[in-house]
């Protein structure tokens, strides 16, 4: 069996991303991404001993972000 070959633009996005990953996408510390871990504002799973992080999981923190970067920006303009 051989390998699926891609393009650059047609690479699958993956469901899930180990925490080294996570912390490039997100441009965070390995200790940020698990500040916010602990705090469960990012959601991770465990498979045998490996932390991973669902793709949803990053979209939904992203969006958290966005909106309370919102959420402050109209409040100083109130």
């Amino acid at each position: 069996m051989t390998a699926a070959k891609f393009t650059r633009d047609e690479i699958p996005r993956r469901l899930l991303y180990p925490i080294k990953e996570a912390m490039v996408l997100l441009s965070m510390s390995r200790s940020t991404i698990y500040e916010q871990l602990r705090a469960g504002r990012l959601r991770s799973v465990t498979q045998g001993t490996s932390r991973l992080i669902p793709a949803a999981a990053l979209n939904e923190y992203v969006t958290l972000l966005e909106k309370e970067a919102q959420e402050d920006s109209s409040g100083e303009a109130a």
